[in-house]
This record gives structure tokens, sequence and C-alpha cells, in this order.
């Protein structure tokens, strides 16, 4: 019987190391190509806010680590820099509504140089189907009311939902949700404006990755 129960351990250590083995094999195989794939995805999302004949420069590699309170979110968020014959053209950067109606919503917003917003659009949410998910784009076209506005000390009042004054249309039966967005936005633009020194001295992705 001893015998039996060690070579039945045997078997099943044995198997354990194969099974073992083809993970490891198949992550290897395949990490390059999904790293490729997640690179073309995140490429076309920022060719959708910054357009491609505006910068000659590798967008995902001028990535930057950006830490503000503006941005909703005690982490870094990801900064893209597009750059056009030596000159910046546009920038692409992450933030959160942490004030959404059921958590967090994840942004990226794309500005030109002046600060003018080129396009926005939502990355991950938890919005209530039907309602709040209008914030994406292929639910309903409302993300676009962004495109050309910009923030100056004029306009400040107009960066809200009309049933606060301002410019931007609620959804019927969720004011939450397009509110949450429309302060993270302005909250973004604010940052660009008033401290730039935070956009310029932030540390590329690969930096930060390495600090960590």
């Amino acid at each position: 019987m001893l015998t039996s129960m060690r070579k039945n351990g045997l078997t099943l250590a044995l198997f354990a190391l194969v099974c073992t083995s083809l993970v490891v094999a198949t992550h290897l195989l395949t990490q390059d190509k999904i790293a490729h794939q997640q690179q073309r995805e995140q490429l076309a999302t920022l060719n959708e806010l910054i357009p491609p004949g505006s910068y000659d420069n590798d967008l995902v590699a001028s990535c930057k680590q950006v830490t503000s309170p503006l941005l909703g979110s005690e982490q870094a968020m990801p900064l893209y820099t597009a750059i056009l014959a030596g000159k910046v053209t546009g920038y692409a950067l992450e933030t959160v509504a942490p004030d959404g109606y059921s958590g967090a919503i994840r942004l990226i917003v794309g500005t030109d140089a002046s600060g003018k917003v080129s396009g926005v659009r939502v990355l991950a949410h938890r919005e209530t189907p039907g309602l709040g998910d209008k914030i994406e784009l292929k639910k309903s076209n409302w993300i676009l009311s962004f495109n050309g506005h910009s923030l100056t000390g004029d306009n400040a009042n107009s960066w809200a939902v009309k049933k606060d004054g301002g410019d931007f249309d609620a959804f019927t039966g969720a004011t939450i949700t397009p509110r949450a967005v429309v302060k993270a936005v302005a909250n973004l633009l604010r940052l660009q404006q008033t401290h730039p020194e935070v956009l310029a001295d932030a540390p590329s992705c690969e930096r930060a990755g390495e600090s960590q």
C-alpha cells in the first residue's frame, strides 16, 4: 500500500510539473503578442483624441506619470504628448471622476496645445445600463459634446450640466453621471492651465515603473 501511495504521489507531482511547464511556456509564447495587441488598442484610442497627422513621435513611448488631486485619484495618471517637428501639438491625459453614480469613472481627455478639448473617451465605468452608460460613445454621442471646448476664467460656470446652470446636457433620470464627468474634465483642464510644470516635470512611465 505504501508503494502504491508513493507511486500515486510521484504521478501527481509529475502531472503538476508538466501542467506548470505548459502554463509557463504558453505565457512566454503569447506575452509579446498580447503586449503588441494592447499597444495597438492603446494607440487606436489615442488616435481618436489626437489626429495622427498632428504628431510624428511615438505617442505610446511618450508616456509620463502625472500625480495631482485634480485628476481624481491618488494614483499617477498616464500622460501622452503629441509632438510635430519638435513642437508640442497636443496631449492625452487620463483622469478619474470619483463621484459617478456607481463608483469611479476612468476617462482619457485629449487637448491641443492651446488647451482646447479634442476628444474625451470613457475607459472604464460601472454606471447603470440604459442610463449612466450613455457616457460611452457606442451608446450615445454625448461624450462628443466636449469637443472644441476650453476652460477660461470667463466660462468656468458653463462647465456644468444644464440643470446646474452649465452648458452640458444631462441624461433623463441620470444627472449624477454626466455631472461627474463634466467636473472631471474641467478639473483636468484646470490642472493643465494652472500647473503646467506638473505635466512638464512628470517622470516617464518607464522610470516610474523602475522606482516602484
